[in-house]
């Protein structure tokens, strides 16, 4: 149930950071703000969705092992 939380919060923030990025890049419409902020949010989904996995993956061992 905790991995569940943790993983709709982890969702949620990641969608209010790309809204943020949209808001800045339709806001400051410049060629390097847009190419900086689409690395930085591609960087950002994949350390979280890499982390998530990750901890879910985690989760499930130690679950299954410790009810083994």
């Amino acid at each position: 149930m905790v991995v569940v939380v943790v993983v709709f919060v982890v969702i949620v923030v990641l969608i209010v950071l790309v809204v943020v990025v949209v808001i800045v890049v339709v806001v400051a419409a410049e060629v390097v703000v847009v190419v900086v902020a689409v690395v930085v949010l591609v960087v950002v989904v994949v350390v979280v969705v890499v982390v998530v996995v990750v901890v879910v993956v985690v989760v499930v061992v130690v679950v299954v092992e410790g009810g083994g």
